[in-house]
Parts: C-alpha cells; sequence; structure tokens
C-alpha cells in the first residue's frame, strides 16, 4: 500500500508539468502560425493572409495572388505542422487571373510606394502594406506608423484611373 501511495505523489507533479506544457504549448500557436505565415515563399504585397487561433484550431483567411493558389496551399501546409495544431480551415480565396487587375496592382504599387516616405513599408521580406485588387476594387491593408502615412496612402490609391472603388484598412501600429 505505501509503494502504491509513493507512486501516485512521483506521478501526480509530472502530470502537472505536462498539462502546463501542453497548456504553454496551446498558448504559443499565434506566434508560431505567425511565424510561419511570415516564412511564405511567395507571399508579397499583392497578397494578404490572416489568421484566427480558437484552441489549437487555426482558421486562415485573405486573398492571394499566386497562380494555382502555390500560397494557399503554402499556408495550409506550415500552419498544419506547427506543434499543438490539430485542425487547419483554409479560407483563403485565390484571386483569380485577370490582365485588368495586374495593371491596377502595377499602378497602385507605383502611386502609393512613390508617395512621401511610404516608400519604407516595401522594405524587410514581408512588406508591412498590402494591395489588394479584386474586379477593379482595391483594398489596403497592413499596418503604417501613423495616421498621416494611412491618409497619403488612401489618396495615392485613390488616384489611379481604371479603379473602381478603395477601401483603405490600414492600421496604426
Amino acid at each position: 500500500m505505501v509503494l502504491l501511495g509513493l507512486a501516485v505523489l512521483t506521478l501526480a507533479p509530472w502530470q502537472a508539468r505536462a498539462g502546463t506544457a501542453t497548456s504553454s504549448a496551446v498558448s504559443d500557436i499565434p506566434n508560431k502560425v505567425h511565424h510561419e505565415l511570415a516564412m511564405l515563399p511567395w507571399y508579397g504585397v499583392f497578397d494578404s493572409v490572416g489568421f484566427q487561433v480558437n484552441g489549437t484550431e487555426v482558421t486562415l483567411t485573405g486573398q492571394v495572388t499566386s497562380q494555382h493558389g502555390v500560397t494557399k496551399d503554402d499556408a495550409e501546409h506550415f500552419v498544419n505542422s506547427v506543434p499543438g495544431v490539430t485542425k487547419v480551415i483554409n479560407n483563403i480565396e485565390v484571386l483569380p487571373p485577370s490582365p485588368f487587375d495586374d495593371q491596377i496592382r502595377r499602378a497602385e504599387y507605383r502611386a502609393v510606394f512613390s508617395k512621401g516616405d511610404l516608400g519604407r513599408y516595401t522594405m524587410g521580406a514581408i512588406p508591412q502594406v498590402h494591395i489588394i485588387v479584386k474586379g477593379g476594387h482595391v483594398t489596403l491593408e497592413g499596418t503604417v506608423m501613423n495616421d498621416m502615412d494611412k491618409n497619403i496612402a488612401g489618396i495615392a490609391a485613390n488616384t489611379v484611373p481604371g479603379v473602381f472603388s478603395v477601401e483603405n484598412d490600414l492600421r496604426i501600429g
């Protein structure tokens, strides 16, 4: 009887630590998912990928321009490899190929990033500002440093001919 009591006492602290480690791994999922998405090889200024974490389940959202959904599939694959993730729901939309939208993308890039100091937002592996074009409609997403940069980007995006609408969803951060 005494041995059984010692065995239970010996296991109890180990079980508590294992539970804490699992809880810690689950709480670290958002950081690891963010890292994996930042490392996507074809992720660029004309793509926008976001995610939500619910426990061990990750939902991917956004739009990408990659042909055949390479970025979409890569995102799902890399996020699935994150320790602790048990399910990935991939709601990333692959934007249809469109010469009209490609022309707008190029014009928006030139218009937005040639204004003021906005070119600094293209630095680094992943640009801080993303230009999403779908059917002639433009959405600016990402993070800028202040209201002035957000406003300049929105005004510049509205100067491109042939654009049906511009939605400025830039955040200050």
